[in-house]
């Protein structure tokens, strides 16, 4: 999987969204927090409230705060709202290609790839990564990622 930087970015200025609770937090306070580029964060955020993530106010004491609880909003969510879908192969979803021949199987490869993402993006939300506290099932990947090498897995 490879994360665009405004997905990147999206990421991280929603998270700290998340520890600012209902207080506006303003785009300045985000970029400097997060050393993202301001203007970029600007679009990212429409963005953001575009798709319902995030809310604004403007005037002094405006700024920016989640549209919902940091508990129900997921990474998945996130990603969808900056880049569209998860797994998209030249801008199609995977159910819609049609490989012939030997390369068959590569329509259920993209669907299986899809499904582990969305296994993990979609478990993990915005209060999590702001918290610290991943999920266990997510954290136990991390303490031993040769797992993912094991005869158990590839059979």
């Amino acid at each position: 999987m490879r994360l665009s930087a405004r997905v990147d970015y999206a990421l991280r200025a929603a998270a700290e969204l998340a520890v600012g609770g209902e207080r506006p937090v303003t785009a300045v306070q985000l970029a400097e927090a997060q050393q993202i580029p301001p203007k970029f964060l600007e679009n990212i955020l429409s963005q953001l409230r575009r798709s319902g993530l995030v809310r604004s106010q403007r005037g002094p004491e405006g700024g920016y705060w989640l549209a919902r609880p940091a508990e129900q909003i997921s990474l998945a969510d996130i990603i969808r709202a900056i880049d569209g879908p998860l797994v998209g192969v030249r801008g199609e979803r995977p159910e819609h290609l049609g490989y012939e021949g030997p390369a068959r199987a590569l329509q259920v490869v993209w669907i299986a790839l899809r499904a582990s993402e969305r296994a993990i993006l979609e478990q993990v939300t915005l209060a999590d990564v702001a918290s610290g506290e991943l999920p266990s099932a997510v954290q136990k990947l991390t303490e031993d990622p040769a797992a993912w090498d094991s005869p158990a897995f590839r059979s």
